[in-house]
């Protein structure tokens, strides 16, 4: 490799990847009806970074179908808990209001 090329590759930026274009690269590995000769070329992307990505997709794939119920759950648990606390903090905002009134009148007077 001469100097010049060497010095070129050197100032290239890391390139990065959206998650979207690592799925479709890796859906295309799995579905073989390409070479990886091919994909390299059509995907400007590195062999070895399409055999990670593929690693990557199959060793994920139950995890999509059985997070989603845990995460659903989660969340639901999460929306009881903040409704309850809402409804508290409600509760003690009116409370204080209503202590604020007593001492200095209603709200809308002025000192």
């Amino acid at each position: 490799m001469s100097v010049t090329l060497w010095r070129e590759a050197m100032r290239r930026k890391r390139r990065t990847h959206s998650p979207e274009f690592k799925a479709k690269v890796a859906l295309a590995a799995c579905q073989g009806d390409l070479t990886m000769a091919e994909m390299v070329k059509k995907f400007d992307v590195h062999a070895n970074q399409i055999t990670e990505w593929k690693k990557q997709l199959l060793s994920n794939a139950p995890d999509v179908f059985g997070k989603a119920a845990q995460q659903t759950e989660a969340s639901d648990e999460t929306i009881e808990q903040l409704h309850a606390k809402i409804g508290r903090l409600t509760m003690e905002n009116d409370f204080l209001e209503r202590g604020l009134e007593r001492i200095h009148g209603p709200r809308g007077k002025k000192w």
